[in-house]
């Protein structure tokens, strides 16, 4: 061959070869909706037995936003209830939940007041329903529509937080429906849980030598004194200072999960933007009342219940949770500590989180005769 051809040919491939890395390299992403738009890909449901929806159900006489999404629609459906109150699960999704999606068609629910159900409505007309038994009878509406939808018996249902209290109401309401409830940062005795977060906070405070933290608490003792409601600004200064000293995350000063709302590509940008709005809207309505329920005399649920605690939870007193599964009873019940984790286990401890999920969970809807793939 020719040297000169033969050199033109060797400068050609030569060329092709930086062409084709220079394709490869990644562009820079220059604004959240090229960010999100990556994400959105790399989370998309491909398989062709899969479900992928996002859309407004009415439920309660109101637009409320449901997240639909699996790999395979054989898969036992697991309804997240989420936390705050306002405090949805549904931004996060694209980070906790996306290895859940290959074992469970995962649903994610923005309640009233919350995400983007709070956007879609008239806060003023919402305001005289922001009331926990109206949040139970939601819950019936979208379990029966899910269970139609999908083609199922039974689903299971995790309540976190807030939504611990909504799932327990709903799980002695409907056993029948569920293959299992989950509570996760279960509220079992909030005016005790109350109380011993502050006092962890308060001793933590001592221990570090924090004047500010230790004058912000004492200003408000005593603490969830039995039979008084604790005015809400209490409860704030409360969980400034439980939340400082890990109370709400283990080994962290704050609570910083929510930060995963900018790259979450079930909301626009503008949504994004006012998406926990609701959460100081559902606060208002619905904290105080909360922190004044107490399960003590709840002793036994009809569907098998399980807990998943963090070890470090102060937000809602695992060790309170504890005591109080200790005392129920239930066809079958597991609870499970997460070591690492305090109130937000699902971001704290994601890999254990769904391997629990996987081993000791999902086995329940074989249990009750669903085909699992």
């Amino acid at each position: 061959m020719n040297r000169n051809i033969a050199h033109a040919l060797m400068i050609a491939s030569l060329m092709a070869t930086i062409e084709q890395a220079a394709a490869a390299e990644p562009a820079a992403l220059t604004n959240r909706q090229e960010a999100v738009e990556v994400v959105r890909e790399l989370r998309r449901i491909v398989a062709p037995t899969g479900i992928e929806r996002n859309e407004a159900v009415r439920i309660g006489g109101i637009d409320q936003y449901v997240s639909i999404r699996g790999a395979d629609r054989r898969n036992p459906v697991l309804l997240l209830i989420h936390g705050g109150p306002g405090f949805p699960t549904m931004p996060l999704g694209w980070w906790d939940a996306h290895g859940l999606e290959e074992y469970f068609t995962v649903v994610q629910w923005d309640q009233r007041g919350a995400g983007k159900t709070h956007l879609l409505n008239d806060p003023k007309a919402v305001a005289p329903t922001m009331k926990p038994e109206r949040f139970v009878d939601d819950t019936e509406e979208p379990v029966a529509w899910l269970r139609s939808q999908l083609g199922k018996d039974k689903i299971f249902v995790l309540g976190t937080s807030w939504g611990s209290i909504v799932g327990l109401e709903f799980a002695r309401r409907r056993p029948e429906w569920l293959h299992a409830y989950i509570g996760m940062g279960q509220a079992a005795n909030s005016p005790e849980s109350e109380r011993r977060g502050y006092a962890f906070a308060l001793a933590a405070a001592r221990k570090a030598g924090n004047k500010q933290a230790i004058a912000d608490l004492e200003s408000i003792a005593p603490y969830s004194a039995p039979g008084k409601p604790i005015p809400l600004k209490d409860i704030q200064l409360e969980r400034k200072w439980s939340d400082y000293f890990g109370g709400v995350m283990a080994y962290r000063q704050h609570q910083v999960d929510g930060i995963g709302v900018r790259l979450s590509p079930d909301y626009s940008d503008e949504e994004a933007q006012h998406v926990y709005d609701g959460n100081g809207f559902s606060e208002g309505f619905l904290l105080s009342p909360v922190l004044s329920l107490d399960f003590t005399a709840v002793t036994k649920l009809e569907c098998p219940l399980v807990i998943f605690a963090g070890r470090h939870d102060r937000t809602v007193n695992s060790t309170v949770a504890k005591e109080w599964f200790d005392r129920m009873r239930a066809p079958t019940k597991q609870f499970v500590w997460f070591e690492n984790s305090a109130h937000e286990i699902m971001v704290e401890e994601p890999g254990k989180f769904l391997l629990t999920l996987v081993q000791q969970v999902r086995p329940l809807a074989a249990r009750d005769g669903e085909v699992v793939p």
